[in-house]
């Protein structure tokens, strides 16, 4: 072939396979790769990629970007760390199906669950829509920074269907699981990549309800299952509570995979209060496959990081009396008073209130897991760091300590709290987890936790410290790295056509100055509807990212194109059917 759109030129190779790497140009046209080796064409754009490394585009498979789609054409923060497909839906929230009466009871559930503030959804969802179809018929005519996959969110079914009764918990009727199922149907012949679902108390409305889905029965995820069985397309995707009722859970979802024949995925992270319990789960998942059945895990590849700041959702006083009553007041002023004596004194005197809604909430003042943020930003922090190990050497509290912390950089400092993941101070069973051939990355929650969490960033972080910066442990080669986060990805989304650099793949591509790359550190930025604030992290090293073959951003800067587009379950065909047909 004489031209081409673009050529990146002379990079090393790693192809998604998890093979060794190579050097080869590699050549798109029309949003497809055509050659990969020594490219003799030109392009009408080029990169010179000599000295770097080309992976593909990486598939982030846990993400909450439903509302964000709808007012915005960047899925950041995930698109700014070589993210190009980014699948939505997880959890079992979202917005479709969803009646006009009904509007506000996702909102408030979006609220509490993924800590959205219910302005910003107020202003920013621009309802378009009723049922589920209509949905992705509204997206289908929006651009983006990186294709979008969706789950049906199974709260919004079960509310659709029941109404007020979803949330006070009342068992679904034979009747209702047969009109569930039916709108899912519908749902996954529109191109709904299955459901999700949550069985976690962590999940509540903004009201302290618990959501939805904890009160579905066995008979209703059976109607469910069986519909996807029925239509032989779809996946179910599980967020469990890690405590007494995991194995029943866990067990149920396993069996109606296997019943029904359908790809089932969930999460897992090292409890901090069940810290061997991932082992288990792993045995269970490990046994399913050995047996026919289609299950992964996502794991989390670093703790999970809940951010504690005076702007941002909690800190270690966020609910006591005095800086509740402080919070209304500009940052200036807030930092101006908190900085008298007798306020800290009164402050540390008091303790939070409970707060339904945040349960998270109860672990701020967890100060042998509560770490200050360095630059660069260490995820696998010693334990002789944390806020409580320094007060002890100082003879302080570790609240007097926090609390002169959070003072710092003018009141916008913020620290990290390990919340799971970290049992041990050690990521050595995470590193454990992503060796399992079952396991996904996962659980960034980009588009969600926007005061609290800014994981969208694992993907940086999988290369960064897991290849190279590591040094408490063993790290994990580069063509598995990269491998979960492109191609094991797509198989497990059934995304055939991407994830490997190949002939007749997508042409979704990240150029990489390894050397270079690092993550930076987490800030704040007030660019939501309604003034609405959220957690970014950004990073340096990302020479470029392609998706389709168009290149997004050069340098983290993004270019202005948006080829991404809603991507429908079951059209989506492998460069070998394709060749086949």
């Amino acid at each position: 072939m004489s031209g081409f759109d673009l050529v990146i030129r002379g990079g090393t190779v790693v192809d998604g396979s998890g093979g060794q790497p190579f050097e080869a140009d590699v050549a798109m046209q029309g949003g497809l790769i055509v050659e990969v080796g020594r490219v003799l064409g030109k392009g009408v754009e080029e990169i010179d990629a000599r000295g770097q490394m080309v992976t593909p585009g990486y598939v982030d498979v846990h993400t909450h970007y439903d509302g964000q789609v709808t007012w915005e054409n960047r899925l950041v923060p995930s698109s700014n760390h070589g993210v190009t497909t980014v699948v939505m839906g997880n959890c079992g929230v979202g917005f479709a199906p969803c009646r006009p009466q009904h509007r506000d009871l996702l909102i408030k559930l979006m609220e509490g669950v993924e800590d959205i503030p219910n302005i910003v959804l107020k202003e920013g969802v621009r309802w378009q829509w009723e049922t589920y179809p209509e949905y992705l018929d509204v997206l289908s005519k929006r651009t983006f920074d990186a294709d979008v996959c969706s789950y049906v969110p199974h709260a919004a079914l079960r509310t659709y269907v029941m109404g007020e009764r979803a949330f006070a918990h009342e068992p679904a009727t034979e009747a209702e699981i047969v009109e569930m199922s039916r709108i899912l149907g519908n749902a996954v012949a529109a191109g709904a990549f299955g459901f999700g679902t949550s069985q976690t108390m962590f999940h509540r409305s903004s009201d302290g309800q618990s959501t939805p889905t904890l009160a579905a029965s066995e008979q209703e995820y059976a109607g469910l299952a069986a519909t996807l069985g029925n239509a032989g397309q779809g996946m179910m995707q599980f967020v469990i509570d890690w405590s007494e009722s995991w194995e029943r859970v866990a067990d149920m979802a396993i069996r109606l995979a296997t019943e029904h024949k359908r790809p089932l995925t969930m999460t897992l992270v090292q409890s901090h209060g069940q810290p061997e319990i991932w082992r288990e789960v792993l045995a269970k998942v490990e046994a399913a496959n050995e047996a026919g059945t289609k299950a992964s895990v996502q794991v989390l590849p670093r703790p999970l990081g809940v951010l504690l700041g005076l702007e941002l959702t909690l800190n270690p006083f966020y609910s006591t009396p005095t800086f509740t009553r402080l919070s209304t007041l500009p940052l200036a002023e807030r930092v101006a008073q908190m900085r008298r004596p007798e306020i800290k004194a009164q402050i540390l005197s008091e303790t939070n209130n409970p707060n339904p809604t945040q349960l998270m909430g109860l672990r701020v003042r967890n100060f042998s897991q509560l770490y200050e943020i360095s630059d660069p930003i260490d995820y696998e922090p010693l334990p002789e760091t944390s806020i409580g190990a320094q007060a002890a050497r100082l003879g302080v509290t570790p609240q007097s300590l926090a609390y002169d912390k959070l003072l710092e950089k003018d009141g916008s400092n913020i620290l990290y709290l390990a919340f799971s993941n970290y049992a041990d101070f050690s990521l050595e069973p995470t590193r454990q987890m992503l060796l399992s051939p079952h396991a996904v990355p996962g659980l960034g929650d980009g588009g969600a936790h926007l005061g609290v969490i800014c994981d969208g960033s694992i993907y940086t972080h999988m290369l960064t410290h897991w290849g190279r910066d590591r040094s408490r442990g063993e790290r994990l080669s580069i063509p598995h790295l990269v491998y979960m986060m492109t191609k094991r990805g797509a198989d497990v989304m059934g995304l055939h056509d991407r994830g490997l650099i190949a002939p007749g793949y997508r042409a979704d591509l990240n150029v990489i100055d390894f050397d270079r790359l690092q993550l930076g550190l987490p800030y704040l930025v007030r660019d939501l509807p309604a003034g609405g604030r959220r957690l970014m992290q950004d990073a340096r090293g990302y020479t470029a990212t392609v998706v389709a073959g168009v290149v997004v951003s050069r340098e983290g800067r993004h270019t202005g194109a948006l080829p991404g587009r809603l991507v429908r379950a079951g059209r989506v065909a492998s460069p070998r059917r394709k060749a086949a047909e």
